[in-house]
């Protein structure tokens, strides 16, 4: 499977310009999953009045795209719903149904925790017999909450994670997919956004020994997944099976 993430220089706040540049980036483009950064369609805001979905805008039009390149598109939005707001990662199948995880880690150093409402639940998606852990930004910082039981091959991760704080990105997606020996693709924004924060080219995909496998064509980040590499990386280190049992009370 290949997976193609758009490293993105949101335009804040500007729904429809990010809907043209994205479609414009995928002319041409062969894949089977393209990913979006988080709140790839407005960038990271908290006024919510101006940006939040309330109307499944960018969910139809996730879903329009899916269908016309028959392929599936997963990427976060801010969503208004019954009153509350979610920081909400879409998984997108080519034939339009879709899956979502609300995030469950709200970043309080920016206030998101008193803006949005926080997810309950992991979000376990299969496609193309690849089964993927829906995470978002501030997740990355929180290992429990991802642990590998056995149920996932690939951790998709997507952010809008400042230059200041990039030691720590690179530090935990690779951590993350040495201790649950899987995949994970990280996928970041690029350039300033309207909080004046800067976001450098940091997007990778790391291997479930902690290599880098991803490639970099321009804006795109290029990963291929091989399942049967996986499992024969997984036989020779059984290290899952020392894992601690616990359960997560949420």
């Amino acid at each position: 499977m290949r997976i193609t993430g758009l490293t993105m220089d949101i335009i804040w706040k500007e729904p429809g310009a990010n809907f043209r540049k994205i479609e414009r980036e995928l002319k041409g483009i062969e894949t089977d999953l393209v990913l979006l950064p988080e709140m790839f369609s407005t960038g990271f805001c908290m006024q919510v009045e101006d940006i939040a979905d309330n109307k499944n805008e960018t969910l139809h039009w996730m879903q329009s795209l899916a269908k016309a390149r028959n392929i599936a598109i997963a990427g976060s939005v801010s969503v208004a719903e019954r009153g509350l707001f979610y920081n909400r990662f879409y998984f997108i199948y080519p034939n339009g149904a879709y899956l979502f995880y609300d995030k469950r880690h709200l970043f309080s150093y920016s206030g998101e925790d008193k803006i949005y409402s926080k997810g309950k639940d992991r979000m376990i998606v299969e496609y193309l017999g690849v089964r993927f852990l829906l995470l978002v930004c501030y997740d990355l910082r929180f290992p429990v909450f991802s642990r590998n039981k056995g149920d996932y091959d690939v951790i998709l991760y997507v952010a809008n994670w400042p230059q200041a704080r990039i030691n720590a990105w690179h530090s935990l997606l690779k951590a993350r997919a040495i201790e649950n020996l899987s995949y994970v693709f990280g996928l970041n924004r690029i350039g300033t956004d309207g909080n004046n924060l800067y976001y450098e080219e940091s997007s990778n995909c790391f291997f479930a020994d902690g290599s880098i496998v991803s490639r970099k064509e321009g804006s795109q980040v290029i990963a291929e997944i091989d399942l049967q590499k996986l499992k024969a990386f997984r036989e020779k280190y059984g290290f899952l099976n020392d894992a601690d049992d616990f359960q997560i009370l949420i």
